[in-house]
């Protein structure tokens, strides 16, 4: 999400994924293909995305992407040349994003979600990754096509209504933006990254009391979460609590000290101590 600092603050531009850094891809539709004997909830958990097929070949691609990206990529080229096909494509291109290569990926998903053999809501998890990774370079058109696209598929999944806002909200379709978090709200009110997400569009509104809100629902859901801590930090400096901001900000920086959100707060605390005539 695209995070607007105060004035005092405005040399920092806060650019929060909603998928989090090296985890964006664990988050999304889960396939409704278990393997065989398979409960629902013993579907695969982390370091599995969402999957569009079963496979020992597709298992050993994925469990790589966090930790050898590039060998993932390795592994699902030759795959893919001796004729691994979707599964194949499809471990490349995350590996291709978990790589640094976010656009190149984003194609290659937008490829296989419209002109591969993928039907039904396995190509709604393909654009609503592509849709990721494209907002990770910035390309929020785009994004907002990928999501759109799957909503239509998935109308009423809070994971594509989340995105799609995230793309509106760079866009400055600030009142789409609004609509789909309103909407993702509505379906499972303990999103928390939605209500982080409101908090803030509603602060650059300058509808303080509603941000103040959000901000606190989405505390009380994850009070150890850095993005929630970090936006609440940027809202208490807005109000005027100054102490109340840097408490938050250095609470963000222990929470995660390895995400976006720890750095980011980090910069915000050296703006901070220099005082209104070094910003």
């Amino acid at each position: 999400m695209n995070v607007r600092l105060p004035a005092v603050l405005g040399a920092i531009v806060l650019v929060l994924s909603a998928a989090g850094g090296a985890t964006w891809w664990l988050r999304g539709i889960i396939p409704d293909a278990p393997q065989a004997g398979m409960e629902p909830d013993a579907l695969p958990t982390p370091p599995f995305p969402p999957r569009i097929a079963e496979g020992d070949q597709y298992d050993k691609c994925l469990t790589m992407l966090a930790e050898d990206p590039e060998g993932a990529e390795a592994i699902a080229a030759a795959w893919k040349a001796a004729g691994g096909g979707d599964t194949a494509i499809h471990c490349q291109a995350l590996a291709a994003i978990a790589a640094g290569e976010p656009e190149t990926g984003a194609a290659m998903l937008e490829t296989l979600a419209r002109g591969g053999k993928v039907q039904g809501l396995m190509r709604a998890v393909l654009l609503s990754q592509a849709a990721e990774a494209r907002l990770m370079v910035d390309q929020a058109e785009a994004a907002l096509n990928d999501t759109t696209e799957a909503l239509e598929i998935s109308p009423d999944d809070p994971d594509l209504l989340i995105g799609r806002a995230n793309a509106n909200d760079a866009l400055g379709r600030t009142l789409h933006a609004m609509d789909d978090l309103n909407q993702a709200l509505r379906l499972d009110a303990t999103r928390a990254d939605a209500l982080v997400l409101r908090a803030s569009v509603w602060r650059r509104l300058d509808m303080l009391p509603e941000a103040r809100s959000d901000i606190e629902k989405a505390i009380a859901l994850d009070p150890e979460d850095a993005e929630t801590l970090l936006e609440r930090g940027i809202l208490r400096q807005r109000m005027g609590d100054t102490e109340g901001a840097r408490k938050d900000w250095i609470h963000a920086r222990e929470a995660d000290p390895n995400s976006e959100a720890a750095e980011l707060a980090a910069q915000n605390l050296t703006l901070l101590d220099a005082g209104p005539d070094k910003k």
